[in-house]
């Protein structure tokens, strides 16, 4: 019996030491509350539909920041990707893009990408450089530029229950 009262003070101590931090945990959930209200990580649309929508309007508004006018990048194709399993509760969002650029539009592009908010995620890219090619009037030999291809996707926020409901039929 006395084993057992020392086991449950030990417990009760432990409980105690928790419940005290709860003021420390609270101000930093709402610090985190803030940050992510300033800067969403998180694709705003309540649906994997309207997030892929968003992410093919977000492409174009990047790739007319890379490339003014259109002369140095323009996306050939775009198709949303098939919907995988949420990762971890957050449903993804993703679209396969292909496109022909210049490297240093390639580049702007890739950051605007992958550095805004909310984040997205640049995955399986595929770069082939063109040839040249006689262009009439150009006088001589121009660059192709570059043929890339590569998955773009983000994550919506967990739909409150969804995890727990995954966990519970597993």
């Amino acid at each position: 019996a006395e084993a057992r009262i020392e086991a449950l003070q030990e417990r009760d101590a432990r409980a105690n030491a928790q419940l005290a931090q709860s003021g420390e945990i609270a101000r930093r959930l709402e610090i985190a509350r803030a940050l992510d209200a300033r800067a969403p990580a998180f694709l705003p649309e309540a649906t994997v539909e309207l997030a892929t929508a968003a992410l093919s309007q977000r492409l174009e508004a990047e790739v007319g920041r890379a490339s003014p006018g259109g002369r140095g990048c323009a996306i050939s194709n775009r198709s949303p990707a098939e919907q995988a399993p949420a990762d971890a509760g957050h449903p993804k969002a993703g679209m396969h893009v292909r496109l022909r650029c210049g490297s240093a539009e390639l580049g702007a592009l890739l950051q605007g990408l992958e550095g805004g908010h909310p984040v997205l995620f640049v995955d399986n890219v595929s770069v082939v450089a063109q040839g040249f090619f006689e262009a009439p009037g150009q006088g001589g030999a121009q660059n192709a530029g570059l043929d890339v291809e590569f998955d773009l996707y983000g994550y919506l926020r967990p739909v409150a229950g969804a995890a727990n409901m995954a966990n519970a039929v597993t």
